[in-house]
């Protein structure tokens, strides 16, 4: 088949999965096994090999995905319900004072969405949000917008959420590098978040009356802060539960970087560097701290652990079917002659990421969908390129960029932080969907700088 026929194909099957999902309101599972099915066979892939292609499509996304999607979602479920995300915000209020109340909780913000996915977070944090608000009598915008931005950052770049995990697994990225470019990117966005929030905020916004009467009721918030902070784990046992898997992925890294191949050294911190046994050790120590510390027995904190996994079910799913289309995208050759194509406009590989990746973000809503199939796309392009580990991740995280911009009224975090924020759409459309464009173009401009450096 022709280059041009198969680039067709490609176009047309990102169309209608497209449509599917925003039109006809498809799941996003169902959506993407369609359209892995329908793209086999319009490209003439014999009929004997497409089921066996969707099955590897999936098994080898999920392979790693659904542990660590699993892990971080048990992790994260436990220190919701314990009320670490409550001690941590306070304990970074107490540090950076009262003036700085913004700039605190930002910083709580950045640290608890490592291991709690964007909207459970910002759910979590939204109280504490209130709180403060109520005591500065500011409006909840004020505080509010800069946590849901960098905690949306990190939900796109740092592992262990699915979409930037299931898109390294598709182009084989190397989760510990792209982890040490995530946060590392993250940290002048939140800086960024708290300036290009205070810019929005010049002007004042009208609360929606739903959220201004829940505002107006929520009058006891800081004696139930104090008394929850009081019965939390220490923000030591928080700090401790995040750092530990991120500084053992790192050792991990470090050492495959560092030392030569079949290095016994190596070796060990590979396997202790490795992010499904990062988050293991992770996961026992919050059984046994957070347990400890709340006097949880043996089947409460099998419950809490067993009620992040339904939520975590249709994630790993959407993301296993993502696998599936970038599978078929590949055999079927669509994805190496879009590589060819993209050869011959001579543009840089890392900024057309960034835009098909914010294209489809912008079309769909879904970060995670745009992420990986964008990496579906371009897998061929990135494994054909000759491109180093680091260079991987650096593209991989140009692509989480992209999905983080133009947030709007077909993505769900949208509605989730104008309605608990009190924004109209045509607020929320002025200040979060600018603020988390702002915030995707700034972590690309650093990833391209990165990109420089390195080449």
């Amino acid at each position: 088949m022709s280059t041009l026929a198969l680039l067709g194909i490609g176009a047309g099957s990102i169309a209608l999965l497209l449509l599917l999902i925003i039109r006809w309101q498809v799941h996003a599972f169902v959506a993407m096994m369609l359209v892995s099915f329908l793209v086999a066979f319009a490209t003439g892939m014999p009929i004997g090999d497409i089921i066996s292609t969707l099955i590897a499509g999936m098994g080898g996304t999920l392979g790693s995905v659904a542990i660590l999607v699993a892990l971080g979602s048990m992790l994260g479920r436990m220190i919701e319900v314990s009320g670490g995300a409550a001690s941590l915000a306070n304990r970074f209020t107490q540090l950076l004072g009262p003036t700085r109340v913004p700039m605190a909780l930002t910083a709580a913000a950045l640290v608890l969405a490592i291991p709690v996915f964007f909207d459970v977070g910002f759910i979590i944090l939204v109280p504490i949000v209130y709180g403060f608000c109520k005591a500065a009598g500011v409006n909840p915008i004020k505080f509010g917008l800069p946590v849901a931005g960098i905690m949306l950052a990190a939900h796109v770049v740092v592992p262990p959420h699915p979409g930037i995990v299931g898109g390294a697994a598709i182009v084989k990225g190397d989760i510990g590098w792209i982890t040490i470019i995530g946060l590392a990117i993250c940290i002048p966005l939140a800086a960024l978040a708290q300036v290009v929030a205070g810019w929005l905020n010049r002007k004042g916004y009208p609360m929606l009356p739903t959220t201004a009467e829940q505002f107006a009721a929520f009058g006891n918030s800081e004696d139930s802060a104090a008394s929850k902070a009081r019965s939390a784990p220490s923000v030591g046992t928080i700090m401790a539960l995040i750092l530990i898997p991120l500084a053992l992925i790192m050792a991990g890294t470090t050492g495959a970087t560092l030392l030569p191949k079949g290095d016994s050294l190596r070796n060990v911190l590979g396997f202790i560097g490795s992010p499904i046994f990062a988050l293991m050790v992770a996961v026992g120590l919050a059984m046994y701290l957070l347990g400890r510390n709340q006097g949880w027995n043996r089947e409460r904190t099998n419950a809490i652990m067993e009620s992040a996994l339904p939520p975590a079910a249709t994630v790993i799913l959407v993301t296993g079917a993502g696998g599936v289309f970038a599978k078929v995208l590949t055999a079927s050759g669509i994805g190496a002659a879009l590589s060819q194509s993209l050869t011959a406009t001579h543009l840089p590989l890392i900024l057309l990421a960034f835009i098909i990746s914010l294209a489809l973000r912008a079309a769909q809503g879904s970060a995670t969908v745009a992420i990986i199939t964008t990496c579906g796309l371009l897998a061929d392009a990135m494994a054909g390129g000759g491109y180093s580990p680091l260079q991987v991740a650096l593209l991989t995280v140009a692509i989480g960029f992209g999905s983080l911009g133009l947030s709007h009224v077909n993505d769900s975090g949208f509605w989730i932080v104008t309605r608990y924020l009190g924004l109209s759409v045509g607020d929320g459309l002025r200040t979060w969907t600018v603020l988390t464009t702002v915030l995707g173009l700034a972590g690309f401009a650093l990833t391209a700088l990165l990109w420089v450096l390195v080449a």
